[in-house]
């Protein structure tokens, strides 16, 4: 298991089990001091079961930002109830690293196996992660990251491409 996800899988049964949040030991391996955004998800016998991330840091360093995603994706993410002690043995998590995000021009610059899509109208943004299964095209894509910020299709948007590193 990659560090970055053990981290995550460590900092959830952590808090779930013991109620506490993971403390960062330093000094941190290379990787876990940059500053990016990540997003911690988690599935449970192949579905989704929780998955948030910010696409900005906010965090110090990488292992904070793995941290606080890991604890909201267990227990904040408003599509699922709080994952329960029960459940550890049969999760499975992943971990993203995204790129900084770019403003594009068109449609034309995504494609959703390569490029996570961010859709800003507005105050709200949307975010969908590439390489989704289920997720084929652009529309698709675009449709996903709009809902899930309440942006209806007529609305003026903006859009902003990514990339991940993924881990699992």
């Amino acid at each position: 298991m990659h560090p970055l996800v053990q981290l995550a899988k460590e900092t959830i049964e952590k808090f779930i089990l013991d109620g506490q949040i993971m403390e960062i030991h330093y000094p941190l391996a290379d990787e876990m001091t940059e500053k990016a955004g990540t997003f911690v998800s988690i599935k449970k016998k192949g579905e989704l079961r929780g998955c948030i991330g910010t696409f900005h840091p906010a965090a110090e360093n990488m292992a904070a930002e793995i941290i606080q995603n890991a604890i909201s994706a267990a227990t904040r993410d408003p599509r699922f109830p709080p994952v329960t002690a029960d459940e550890l043995d049969d999760l499975e998590y992943s971990v993203d690293v995204l790129s900084a995000p770019e403003r594009i021009k068109s449609r034309r610059d995504l494609d959703p196996k390569i490029y996570g899509v961010i859709v800003v109208s507005g105050a709200n943004k949307g975010l969908l992660l590439p390489d989704l299964d289920g997720v084929d095209t652009v529309d698709d894509q675009i449709s996903i990251a709009s809902a899930k910020a309440g942006i209806y299709m007529d609305d003026d948007i903006e859009l902003y491409r990514f990339k991940v590193k993924r881990y699992k």
